[in-house]
Formats: C-alpha cells, sequence, structure tokens
C-alpha cells in the first residue's frame, strides 16, 4: 500500500486524528507528520494564557504514526490487504519520556522503528521531534491487531 492508503485505512478521524502525511514507510520504520492546529478546542483549557499540548495527545500522536501505520503496512504485506481491512490494530502501552513542550501550530515529525512484529503484535521504538530536530518525546510504544 502506498503512503496515502495507510494514512485512509488509520482508523482515527478528525478531531481524533494526529497524522497529516506519511512521508516514509518501509518493513522496518516509520516517518510521520502532523501539525498542531491552533484551534483544537484542548487548547482553551490546557492551559488557559499559555497552551500546551497534552502529553498524552502527543503519545496518541506516536501511537497512530508510529504503531498504528506501520501495523497496517506490515498486516498488508503479511496477510494481504483484504484479510489486513478484516482486522482493527489498537494501541496496546507505552513507555515514553517527554523531553519538551508543543505548543499550537507547530509541525513535529514522528520517527517510528520496528523491534519486533510477530503474531499480529508489533513493538516500535518511537521519537516525536520538532522540524529542526529537537526531541519532544520518545519511547516505546506496542499494539496489536485484533478481528474487527
Amino acid at each position: 500500500m502506498s503512503p496515502e492508503e495507510i494514512l485512509e485505512r488509520i482508523p482515527q478521524r478528525e478531531p481524533f486524528r494526529f497524522v497529516d502525511e506519511i512521508l516514509e514507510i518501509d518493513d522496518e520504520h516509520v516517518l510521520a507528520a502532523y501539525t498542531w492546529r491552533p484551534d483544537a478546542d484542548f487548547y482553551r483549557g490546557h492551559f488557559p494564557g499559555n497552551p500546551v499540548t497534552p502529553g498524552v495527545l502527543l503519545v496518541e500522536s506516536m501511537a497512530q504514526a508510529g504503531v498504528v501505520s506501520l501495523a497496517l503496512h506490515l498486516l498488508a504485506r503479511e496477510e494481504g490487504i483484504a484479510d489486513a481491512e478484516k482486522l482493527v490494530f489498537f494501541f496496546t502501552d507505552s513507555n515514553v519520556e517527554f523531553h519538551g513542550v508543543v505548543r499550537p501550530g507547530e509541525r513535529v515529525l514522528i520517527r517510528s522503528r520496528k523491534v519486533y512484529f510477530r503474531r499480529r503484535k508489533l513493538r516500535c521504538e518511537v521519537e516525536m521531534q520538532r522540524e529542526d530536530g529537537e526531541p519532544v518525546c520518545s519511547g516505546v510504544l506496542s499494539g496489536m491487531g485484533a478481528p474487527r
């Protein structure tokens, strides 16, 4: 599948999709990007006068870009697109460290490297950084495919 086809198959939609584009993808890694929308409703309360992207949404973005999109690619290659579409891939756990904050309007890059993929389970080392290369957060995230 092409990066655009994979992006279309990520199950989350606006306002809860945190991947704009998949820049690179192969059997070992994915590179994706997202621009945090300045008008997103959560910025009104997190924090008034000093908006910061919630850490839980940074982890969600890492999961969508770095785990779900790579899993869709791997499942399609391993089982075929038709069989892969019978599954939904769930983010299951993470161990993430935060190194900085993301402000409204910032574009981030999400890099993910496969640690292992077997029995529809995927574990990845994922890093989010600003476009200038400054790290935002990094860690290990996992997910698994289950029948729809």
